[in-house]
């Protein structure tokens, strides 16, 4: 399955690629501000990591299911991990909701088979889901017996369901974010510092404008690795390990007064 290989190969490649660091001994790269807890040179778009307690190039959060930081190197395997899952749990929900419905179905007759009375109502979850067939009351006879074995395979299935189908939609608001602020040329630290800035400038009458943002197709482009054409398709759609654009070190910005860069 081909989603299936996207979702492992992105995982495996987040966690066990490193995020970036800045160089420990002294060069003559240029650096926008030192960092208090390292008391090192830190380029711009880097940020210190308190669990990891070192500094990370582009940082964009320490992710807990990854037990690794989300930086520069390891930015787009992450970013990939939660589109290909989120796509998974989807299909998924789908694929599997004539099957959740039966199981659902079966398991509502069977608490009625319980209570050994022949004429249990429907609860109102079995209602609001559609469950009766056209023409079918409210009130039934009691189905065959279930076995232990059936029984848990018909819980078995709607637990899966219902954790697909949750999991697809929280990790896929996540997509969602992440997708608006890689549009955006910012990583999740830098979209509280530019709103920090855009709200003090704005007191001042002046107009935030984020160096790193360089339109929406380019920071694609540049975010996914994507220098020709062909590339949508080797490096976005098929397993691909290419390195990001640049070092991490240093990044081309649009003319903007140097106090305004976000750091």
């Amino acid at each position: 399955n081909w989603n299936l290989i996207m979702i492992a190969f992105h995982y495996y490649k987040a966690i066990k690629t490193s995020p970036g660091y800045p160089p420990a001994e002294k060069n003559d790269r240029p650096f926008v501000s030192v960092c208090k807890k390292c008391i090192m040179p830190k380029p711009a778009r880097t940020h210190h990591c308190g669990i990891c307690n070192r500094c990370i190039l582009k940082m964009d959060h320490h992710c807990p299911w990854l037990n690794n930081c989300v930086g520069h190197f390891n930015h787009r395997y992450f970013f990939s991990f939660c589109l290909f899952m989120t796509l998974g749990c989807v299909y998924c929900s789908i694929s599997c909701r004539n099957m959740f419905l039966d199981a659902y179905n079966s398991l509502e007759r069977f608490k009625h088979l319980d209570l050994e009375k022949p004429g249990i109502p429907v609860t109102g979850m079995g209602l609001l889901l559609g469950l009766l067939p056209s023409g079918q009351t409210n009130f039934q006879t009691p189905a065959p017996p279930y076995t232990f074995k059936e029984k848990m395979f018909h819980k078995s299935i709607v637990y899966m369901w219902v954790l697909t189908s949750t999991a697809g939609v929280a990790l896929g608001a996540l997509t969602v974010w992440h997708a608006v602020l890689i549009s955006r040329g910012e990583t999740s630290i830098e979209r509280h510092i530019n709103k920090k800035e855009a709200v003090r400038l704005a007191q001042w009458g002046k107009l935030y404008k984020n160096p790193f943002n360089y339109s929406k197709l380019n920071n694609w482009k540049i975010f996914l690795g994507v220098e020709k054409k062909s590339h949508w398709v080797t490096r976005v759609l098929l397993p691909s390990g290419h390195p990001p654009h640049g070092d991490g070190l240093t990044w081309d910005v649009f003319p903007v007064k140097r106090d305004l860069i976000a750091v």
